[in-house]
């Protein structure tokens, strides 16, 4: 009876801090994340392959209507109200015709801008790891080009 009594108290007190929203709910974010300047870039006539290249695999493109793609994006704000966006681009023939959609409206805007804290924010030198040298670097480190005898007793 005494564990009885335990688990019911916890199980309330659970609840109750559940109900609070003390418990953390994240941001949920599904979807393509667009951005205004490659929106921008987009012209008509432009082909399919350079608009793939461009914007990314769209979200929803059907079988049936090769002419249409939709770039779809969700999000939930702390277990909120779920925000959809859409941008939907028509094609005639493979070259794009017209952009439709509600996709920059503010707060997609504020998303962009949110996901972008998530990037590397230090300076990054891609070439800092690089052991590699070139054929240069190499004679010059074993001393063949400045005429030196090498150290390992090669000449």
């Amino acid at each position: 009876m005494q564990k009885l009594i335990t688990l019911l108290v916890f199980a309330l007190l659970a609840v109750s801090i559940a109900g609070c929203h003390v418990v953390y709910v994240p941001d949920v974010q599904q979807g393509n994340l667009l951005d205004k300047t490659m929106v921008d870039q987009l012209k008509p006539g432009m082909s399919k392959h350079q608009v793939l290249l461009l914007m990314g695999t769209p979200s929803v493109s059907t079988p049936f209507d090769q002419s249409r793609w939709d770039y779809v994006s969700t999000l939930q704000h702390r277990g909120g109200v779920i925000n959809l966006r859409t941008f939907t681009l028509t094609f005639n023939n493979d070259t794009l015709v017209r952009t439709q959609g509600d996709f920059f409206a503010q707060d997609a805007q504020e998303m962009v801008k949110d996901s972008k804290k998530y990037h590397a924010s230090y300076p990054v030198d891609e070439t800092q790891g690089d052991k590699s040298k070139s054929p240069d670097e190499e004679k010059k480190d074993s001393g063949m080009d400045s005429g030196t005898p090498n150290p390992s007793g090669g000449q």
